[in-house]
């Protein structure tokens, strides 16, 4: 994958850009890191990054073809190494939710800036991404969502920063509780 670090230097030192860490979302499908990133993403005036949205321009394919290409370990490696590639500043990251198996792709998101995980109760997930046919969801044949959930649960919270509960909280309502820990984290930090 072509780096995503400026190819050239900038045209005179007060156009440098704004070194301000991203903001990456991490969670279940369904949880609403899309919904949420785009929202988020408009609000900063930033950039929004969809790893999954990514991982199909960088394989010329939708995810349910490369998780049926690559299986679901292949699909891992895949995901991993384009997430551990980012480079970028001041961008909301929406990730896919299977970026929590890959350890190179978790600290890169780390290094990157906060990782906010997006939680949502099982049942929620069930009702919003149902089967998950066609949908590319990295999960072992006859792994049921629940047992996803499970297995997947712990990963999140040692990954995350800080953790949302996202079961009845509308996309504003998430917004007014993420905007002043963000706040307050970038100017202890220095970024403000």
């Amino acid at each position: 994958m072509p780096s995503l670090a400026p190819s050239h230097p900038p045209i005179s030192s007060g156009l440098a850009p704004r070194t301000v860490p991203c903001i990456s979302l991490i969670g279940m499908a369904g949880a609403g890191k899309t919904t949420l990133g785009r929202a988020l993403a408009l609000q900063l005036g930033w950039a929004l990054v969809d790893t999954d949205r990514l991982m199909e321009a960088h394989w010329g394919g939708p995810l349910q073809a490369l998780m049926d290409r690559f299986g679901l370990a292949g699909f891992l490696r895949a995901e991993e190494d384009v997430v551990a590639r980012l480079w970028l500043w001041r961008t909301v990251v929406a990730t896919g939710g299977s970026v929590v198996y890959g350890a190179r792709a978790v600290r890169r998101l780390r290094e990157l800036g906060p990782v906010v995980y997006l939680r949502v109760g099982v049942g929620t997930v069930c009702e919003r991404v149902r089967d998950a046919r066609g949908r590319g969801l990295a999960r072992r044949p006859g792994q049921s969502l629940e047992q996803l959930y499970a297995e997947r649960e712990p990963l999140y919270q040692a990954a995350a920063d800080l953790t949302l509960d996202m079961d009845d909280c509308s996309i504003d309502n998430a917004l007014e509780r993420l905007r002043p820990w963000l706040l307050e984290r970038w100017e202890s930090q220095g970024h403000l």
